[in-house]
């Protein structure tokens, strides 16, 4: 009996052609959940990282905050001469806008930029004219696009802000609020919260609040892992901020002290806020990178599945095909 050309069994050939589809599927889905695990690692270790900057900044911000409240106690700011406390009639306002370079980070960048764009309009609806200061390339690019008043603009760095840029843009933004060019400037960024929740904020820069500075609890997260999967553990910290000595007597006078202190102030507050925003895209690329992961192995189960059945369904069809093609051939 000579062998059966394989043209004679259109079917088998179709089932193999989608079987081959399946296969390279397959492979091609596998080959991204690497590349977004990889991803979700090194976000990880990213997140760690910015969590250590931030707790070693947290002695000096907690001295210059004890040191400001003690001020405090002794001097009534709304009494001091300063030009950063000095509230004045509101006509012009900057919004600082803190957002990412980078996608792939969840709704990181859309929620706060979103955020800038609500309070914009509440600004424009109270006859307040408005103009942004931006921070980040996906911040840049967004409002670039559209018809918006840019005063300036800043990349953002891909690791933890440096002290000396965030510095360099408190200066300019000092100096674009005592020119009178700006009468109020505002920051728009996201706090973290948790590994998988942050929250767009917005925070007064200048002129200066100092109301904040009361004693009271602070709460540190801190990444960690636990049966090989990472978790966030919050630790109460205890305000330790006390009135300076009633004896204590200053070489200088208290203003000037404060007028020192204030920019420093400023620049922390800046620096704070930059270092959230950085640890909440990472936490939030690390939370998209998992979810992909996840999807990933999800859909490569559902697809070896749909392969398993069309390969048996194509070794059943065979049969089918050589038995009635040995029979027309009897």
């Amino acid at each position: 009996m000579k062998p059966v050309p394989r043209s004679l069994f259109p079917a088998i050939d179709k089932t193999m052609s989608n079987l081959k589809a399946i296969r390279d599927r397959i492979d091609s889905v596998k080959n991204t959940k690497k590349i977004t695990e990889a991803m979700r690692l090194v976000a990880s270790a990213k997140v760690r990282r910015a969590q250590e900057q931030v707790l070693a900044s947290r002695p000096f911000a907690d001295r210059l905050a004890g040191i400001l409240y003690g001020l405090q106690s002794r001097l009534k700011f709304e009494e001091a001469d300063l030009p950063l406390l000095k509230q004045r009639e509101v006509k012009k306002v900057g919004l600082l806008v803190i957002a990412g370079n980078r996608g792939l980070c969840g709704t990181y960048n859309s929620s706060v930029i979103k955020r800038a764009e609500t309070r914009a309009k509440e600004l424009e609806a109270e006859g307040i004219e408005c103009t942004y200061l931006l921070v980040g390339r996906k911040a840049i690019q967004y409002f670039q696009r559209r018809d918006t008043p840019i005063r300036a603009t800043v990349e953002n760095p891909e690791k933890n802000p440096a002290l000396d840029k965030v510095r360099d843009s408190a200066d300019n933004l000092l100096d674009l609020f005592l020119s009178g060019e700006l009468d109020r400037i505002e920051l728009i960024y996201t706090k973290f919260v948790s590994l998988i929740a942050s929250r767009p904020v917005i925070q007064t820069l200048l002129p200066l609040d100092t109301q904040g500075l009361e004693p009271q609890d602070d709460e540190i997260f801190r990444l960690t892992t636990k049966n090989g999967q990472f978790e966030v553990t919050r630790e109460k910290v205890k305000n330790t901020l006390t009135d300076l000595p009633r004896d204590m007597i200053f070489e200088q006078d208290p203003a000037q002290i404060l007028d020192a202190l204030l920019p420093l102030f400023l620049t922390n507050q800046l620096l704070r806020a930059w270092q959230e925003s950085i640890a909440s895209e990472l936490a939030a690329r690390m939370t998209a990178m998992s979810n992909a992961s996840e999807n990933a192995g999800d859909l490569i189960k559902s697809l070896t599945l749909s392969y398993n059945k069309a390969r048996q369904a194509s070794i059943t069809q065979e049969l089918l095909e050589v038995v009635g093609g040995a029979e027309a051939l009897k």
